[in-house]
């Protein structure tokens, strides 16, 4: 009646412990990182939305008042970020010309009107954007034709 507890003491091993914790480790190293993809690739989805809306807003300004606005705050777009917490960024070709536009791999513009861009990810751009800093800002191209990431265009 009060014989051996063995059978009453049956747990886990440490050794089948230990197993389970490499398991889990090794799910979560290969998870983690296509989780961040996704995210990422969402957060890009969002910011070309958002580049497509704020344009069609200026495009509709630019139509009531026969010229683009000179900054997002004229259309009450100022301080609006993009989903990596960075504003975004707006420049009116047709009123300050084409030193400050965005331009591509042979340094042309690439917008006569005006340049509406999020600054991607990594938080850097150049001018050009085909420089490797520029390559995953999310941009308005070919006068509203192309919004997209820098690297498709």
């Amino acid at each position: 009646m009060w014989g051996d507890n063995r059978d009453m003491d049956r747990g886990f091993t440490l050794v089948e412990l230990l197993l389970v914790l490499v398991l889990l480790g090794v799910l979560a190293a290969v998870a983690l990182p296509s989780y961040q993809t996704y995210r990422n690739r969402v957060r890009t989805a969002q910011a070309v939305t958002d580049v497509a809306a704020m344009a069609a807003i200026i495009q509709t300004y630019a139509n009531d008042a026969h010229a683009y606005p000179d900054s997002l705050a004229d259309v009450k777009l100022n301080g609006k970020t993009d989903p990596w917490g960075q504003a975004y960024v707006y420049y009116n070709v047709e009123a300050k010309g084409k030193g400050g536009a965005r331009k591509d791999k042979a340094l042309n513009p690439i917008n006569s009107d005006f340049d509406l861009y999020s600054i991607g990810p990594d938080g850097a751009s150049k001018a050009q954007v085909t420089q490797k800093s520029s390559l995953d800002d999310v941009i308005r191209a070919s006068n509203g034709k192309f919004v997209g990431v820098a690297a498709d265009f």
